[in-house]
């Protein structure tokens, strides 16, 4: 019997969280809930509809995780409009993400993002000066890794779309405020063209950024 393969019209079929940790609790990588799947297990709820569960990793882990995956999963890449196995790519491929694809279900179950990092901190893939102590990047929340939220927003702050908006219509508010003061910064320095950098410019901005607020006695 040929073993099913995955095309770009392949369904989606969403993890949990602990299905996720339970999935890859044979690999030594370092991994973390990512994205949306973030934002939900931080929040304890989900916050919207998400068509996929999305984890990341450092670049160089992936084959780790590949490699503790049970039989009939594999991991595939996009590249336009073709899919090649993460096996297949040419050595030093930049890829952003990785799918993995369950031939029993015939469907993909993760989407892992690629990211940067050294032994002790996590490092902005896009623009290395901004980095973070793996403590503060990737926080404990119910014994699942999972990503920051404030870190989630500023990968979003560079091209948002709609949902991106209402997603941070509800993170930001709740952040703490020294998490929410890291994000200002952050988006100030590595994203000052982004939309939402506007809205925490001083003295431009209607409402002062936090960390630059009068403190009152």
């Amino acid at each position: 019997m040929t073993d099913s393969l995955p095309s770009l019209d392949t369904p989606w079929t969403r993890l949990d969280a602990a299905s996720v940790a339970d999935l890859l609790a044979d690999t030594e990588a370092r991994w973390w809930l990512s994205g949306g799947s973030a934002y939900d297990q931080w929040r304890g709820e989900p916050l919207r509809e998400r068509d996929r569960t999305t984890i990341s990793t450092v670049y160089t882990q992936l084959d780790d995780i590949v490699g503790s995956l049970p039989d009939g999963m594999s991991c595939w890449a996009r590249i336009g409009d073709e899919l090649v196995r993460w096996s297949d790519l040419p050595d030093g491929a930049d890829i952003p993400s990785a799918w993995i694809f369950d031939a029993a279900m015939d469907a993909w179950v993760l989407q892992i993002n690629l990211e940067d990092g050294t032994a002790d901190r996590w490092v902005y893939r896009r623009d290395p000066r901004l980095q973070l102590p793996w403590e503060k990047a990737v926080l404990d929340i119910d014994d699942i890794p999972t990503g920051a939220p404030e870190v989630q927003l500023v990968w979003k702050a560079l091209r948002p779309y709609p949902d991106d908006e209402a997603d941070k219509d509800v993170i930001l508010p709740a952040l703490p405020e020294e998490a929410r003061t890291w994000w200002e910064k952050a988006i100030l320095s590595i994203h000052p063209h982004s939309t939402w950098s506007i809205h925490v410019r001083s003295p431009f901005a209607p409402a002062k950024a936090s960390w630059n607020r009068t403190r009152r006695s």
